[in-house]
């Protein structure tokens, strides 16, 4: 009786928790969102998966000695991971239509607005009986605003591990919600008129446009916001890497090879934060609430911004394009070009919304930057 005893006592059917079954149900629910919806399936899938193995009793991969534990402790705690992501985006972004048009800076920069925003709101939640955000904590979850899920994590490891799974889980989720939640804020905050408005053709950006600029963005981060270099730089690196055309090896193994094995690893160690007792908090809700929030602001922002521009410019400016400045790439800019196929059928405003779009990165790694030299 007691060898069966100390067997069943060994099974994982016995010392199930209520609070780990549950988040066996939300691994199962991303999984779900990933495979059937096709909501950013590349990282939701290995984050809804990391989820189930790390509230799977008695398996220890979230202890130490564990699978989980030390991807987690070697890529996201070191801050490696992010990094890495960032530098193979930076591969896989063409600049032309930002440098081609300059003024679409100032539509990814009045974006990041919402992260800002949020940062007061979430100190504002603590005069809720439940809620306890540090000013690092709040930082973190500012961030989401940006629609950046590699620089979310980043700064969350930095500020507020605890909070890590809860801040990717939802900025991944609402950088997938982006062709839902972005068009009846454009929409709102539109006319038909405005939305009909049909953009300049974009100027021919030379190569050495294209090789100078990541090098000049590079530079001014480093003199003016040292704390955002290494997001901008390994971001600049992958850039410089695809626009010089003496390293395409390497360029293409930092969009192809060695970004898909990051990411595997990267929604891993995220899952792995996934644990019952980490996201199964009042502290959760208002993340994920404040997440809303946060996008919802930084892309009317972005679209007020670009009213504002387009009544100072001498050439007309479609307010949409603003709604491209969160850097969800590529997917805000194939949102504000669906819109506005919408409102007029030959109004391709793609390559358009590139600019701020890219823009967008840069301005959520620098808002990343600035938390953390103000609260790091």
């Amino acid at each position: 009786m007691d060898g069966l005893h100390t067997l069943w006592a060994s099974t994982a059917l016995a010392n199930f928790e209520m609070g780990q079954i549950v988040m066996m149900i939300v691994g199962c629910g991303l999984l779900y969102l990933a495979i059937a919806k096709g909501f950013e399936p590349l990282l939701l899938l290995p984050i809804g998966f990391g989820a189930i193995l790390a509230n799977i009793p008695l398996a220890g991969f979230t202890d130490e000695g564990g699978l989980l534990y030390y991807i987690y402790h070697i890529g996201i705690e070191t801050g490696v991971f992010p990094l890495l992501i960032f530098m193979g985006v930076g591969a896989m972004t063409d600049f032309g239509a930002l440098i081609a048009n300059p003024k679409m800076l100032l539509l990814g920069a009045a974006a990041q607005f919402g992260i800002f925003a949020t940062l007061f709101g979430a100190i504002l939640l603590n005069l809720i009986p439940g809620f306890d955000f540090t000013l690092q904590d709040a930082s973190a979850i500012a961030i989401i605003g940006g629609a950046d899920g590699p620089t979310a994590i980043f700064l969350a490891s930095k500020l507020a591990p605890d909070l890590l799974g809860a801040i990717a889980v939802a900025a991944y989720s609402y950088m997938a919600l982006v062709p839902i939640i972005q068009p009846p804020i454009m929409k709102a905050l539109t006319t038909v008129e405005e939305r009909k408005i049909k953009m300049a053709e974009l100027r021919q950006v030379s190569k050495k446009e294209k090789i100078l600029f990541p090098l000049a963005v590079l530079f001014l981060s480093a003199m003016f916001l040292p704390a955002s270099a290494p997001l901008v730089g390994m971001f600049c690196l992958g850039n410089l890497m695809k626009e010089c055309g003496v390293v395409d090896r390497l360029s293409n193994t930092a969009q192809n090879e060695l970004i898909n094995v990051v990411t595997i690893f990267l929604g891993l160690a995220v899952g792995s934060k996934l644990s019952a007792d980490k996201f199964l908090t009042v502290d959760t809700l208002g993340i994920l609430a404040l997440g809303a929030v946060a996008f919802s602001i930084g892309t009317a922002a972005g679209v007020m911004m670009a009213k504002v521009l387009g009544k100072f410019s001498k050439e007309p400016i479609n307010p949409l394009l603003g709604a491209a400045g969160v850097s969800a790439v590529p997917m805000a800019a194939r949102v504000v070009n669906k819109v506005g196929l919408e409102a007029n059928p030959h109004n391709f405003l793609l390559m358009h919304a590139m600019g701020p779009n890219v823009a967008g990165v840069l301005g959520s790694a620098v808002a990343a930057g600035i938390l953390l030299a103000l609260v790091g």
